[in-house]
């Protein structure tokens, strides 16, 4: 959902997002992706358990 908003509602920002990925060293992905897991499996539990 988060990220059709962000597609949706500020492309220019999605491709600026792109383009900055590419120059991304393979760790920092990885580690941004593990946060990006963590946080959204807290808000589903915060909103699961509220």
């Amino acid at each position: 959902m988060i990220e059709g908003l962000v597609y949706g509602g500020f492309p220019s920002l999605a491709r600026k997002l792109a383009s900055e990925v590419l120059s991304m060293p393979e760790n920092a992905l990885r580690i941004a992706g593990l946060v990006a897991i963590g946080v959204g499996v807290g808000i589903v539990w915060l909103v699961r358990g509220a």
